[in-house]
């Protein structure tokens, strides 16, 4: 999970931060992207198509709420549930 979360903190800080590593900018793993205002309805949906293109995952549409969405940990965890193997 940890690999993952540095991965989704580079992609926001990347795509939503302009790079920047400013302490202004500065978030936990746990913060909400959205009540943060670093990620809009539109950086959802890039942030969709960075996970599905990254991870080989198809994310469908009832999955697209806050508790697998709203913050980097819970991305995450979403991710990891995805790539494990259908019981």
């Amino acid at each position: 999970m940890r690999e993952c979360a540095h991965e989704l903190r580079t992609f926001i800080r990347n795509n939503f931060l302009y790079g920047s590593d400013s302490p202004e900018f500065a978030f936990s793993d746990d913060d909400s992207l959205l009540e943060r205002g670093i990620i809009d309805s539109t950086g959802i949906l890039e942030l969709i198509a960075f996970l599905e293109a990254r991870y080989s995952i198809v994310i469908a549409d009832d999955e697209l709420v806050p508790d697998n969405l709203d913050s980097i940990s819970r991305v995450a965890r979403f991710v990891e549930r995805k790539l494990q193997p259908a019981a």
